[in-house]
């Protein structure tokens, strides 16, 4: 799946993929990365198996920084909307995988990284982790999607007050606005996503990939109309084996076995 890949490598084990950034010594993310990053869900999409991916980066002390800032220097107008449509691209594609995205921060989540943190649907850091997009102190904007996605994420206040200053959240301060789901001890980050990978992936997969099409496209649509997408989605789903299969499990006391 991740033949040829430099930075950004996929391991399968068993019903759960782990997509690692390793681009030393801050994973900072260029245009291979991010293709390499486009090509793995493009191909992740295509196995059925896979009901959970994992987004973690290697090493200790960064989760991953955002663009090379040498990179910047060349940037124009024109090339610079290339550019940041390049980066939205990449994390909207992580944003509408079908399947539930965990994030597994250990260390700096900077620029890019924060951004691909506000791309998953959980996040999970370790006591070592902060989050920042410093792009203000460059005279830039988080023009990856940090705009945008932050502030429905959090509350729009506090979103303000880190993007107008690009100072660190603390991976206690995440948990305490919302944006963190679980806070774990250095070195049990990727453990604690993928025991809660694990129990995802025990849930009836047609039904979570539903969930989270009906929260994802409902959050852009007025109450009236999510109400509707979620009855018909409901309502498709009570023609599924694996609905079936649930309902049965439930009264014979034993543990479903979905297809999906």
């Amino acid at each position: 799946m991740d033949k040829g890949n430099e930075f950004v490598k996929c391991q399968i084990e068993e019903n759960i993929a782990v997509v690692t950034i390793d681009r030393p010594p801050v994973n900072a993310l260029n245009p291979q990365a991010l293709m390499e990053f486009q090509s793995i869900f493009d191909n992740l999409a295509k196995e059925p198996k896979v009901l959970v991916v994992i987004i973690t980066g290697g090493g200790k002390k960064v989760f991953v920084a955002g663009a090379d800032i040498d990179s910047l220097r060349a940037e124009t107008p024109e090339t610079g909307l290339v550019t940041n449509l390049r980066f939205q691209d990449t994390f909207t594609k992580i944003a509408n995988f079908y399947r539930p995205v965990i994030c597994a921060v250990s260390g700096l989540a900077i620029g890019g990284g924060f951004e691909i943190a506000m791309a998953c649907d959980i996040v999970i850091a370790d006591t070592n982790a902060s989050f920042s997009c410093p792009e203000v102190n460059l005279s830039l904007i988080a023009a990856g999607g940090g705009t945008q996605r932050l502030p429905r994420q959090i509350p729009v206040a506090k979103a303000k007050e880190l993007l107008f200053t690009g100072r660190k959240m603390k991976a206690e301060e995440a948990e305490k606005v919302g944006f963190v789901n679980q806070v774990v001890p250095v070195g049990e980050v990727l453990n604690a996503a993928k025991a809660l990978a694990k129990q995802i992936a025990s849930r009836g997969p047609i039904a979570v990939a539903m969930t989270k099409r009906c929260i994802n496209q409902g959050l852009d649509l007025p109450l009236k109309e999510g109400l509707q997408l979620e009855a018909a989605e409901s309502a498709s789903n009570f023609g599924t084996a694996d609905f079936i299969e649930g309902v049965d499990a439930f009264f014979a006391k034993r543990a479903p076995e979905f297809k999906g």
